[in-house]
């Protein structure tokens, strides 16, 4: 099963004179995932070069590096330690001793793996989308029993007849969340699946 990272992480080495350092991030969307790196980037250094994967999308850049010796090796290390949901940007200042394309990938991927495997890690739950239609009164505990089964609510769209929330429940908490909203609501809440 896939990991995130619990915060933000950093490592720095030193290879053959030029100074590296790994920065990674747990990451929700792409917008996130380039916020993150054009905040950590540093104008002042020879590459920015990073990596992001969230589900089944990814991107990467090498940042003016040959092509595949920066933003590939990030990613596969993103991918060697069965992250997602994380991005890793990895900072070059170059220290005058060429590495070649082996060394660069090496350099790249091998800061990417070392940041990201002293990194605090939680375990990504699947979850599936749900909606529901609650009163006003309901809302507070709709709340209470979607967070208490581990689920999160998404979004909450207020009209004048009550809320239309959008939650994301796990497989196995579904029924039990189920019959509790149905009980606290006499059999009106239902969830859909979306």
């Amino acid at each position: 099963m896939p990991f995130t990272l619990i915060s933000p992480c950093e490592y720095r080495e030193e290879i053959r004179k030029s100074r590296f350092i790994a920065l990674a991030a747990p990451i929700e969307n792409a917008e996130q995932a380039l916020a993150f790196v054009e905040a950590a980037s540093d104008a002042t250094a020879s590459h920015n070069c990073w990596a992001w994967k969230l589900g089944a999308q990814y991107r990467s850049s090498d940042d003016g590096e040959p092509g595949g010796t920066a933003g590939r090796p990030i990613l596969a290390a993103i991918e060697a330690q069965d992250c997602d949901q994380v991005a890793v940007l990895v900072v070059r200042w170059f220290g005058g001793i060429p590495l070649g394309t082996g060394g660069l990938a090496r350099a790249y991927g091998g800061c990417a793996n070392k940041c990201l495997h002293q990194a605090e890690k939680r375990l990504l739950v699947a979850r599936q989308s749900y909606r529901l239609h609650c009163n006003f009164s309901e809302l507070a505990l709709v709340r209470l029993r979607v967070h208490e089964a581990g689920g999160l609510v998404e979004q909450e769209q207020f009209g004048a007849n009550g809320v239309d929330v959008q939650l994301a429940l796990e497989a196995r908490t579904l029924g039990l969340v189920q019959q509790q909203l149905a009980d606290l609501s006499k059999g009106r809440i239902a969830l859909q699946p979306l």
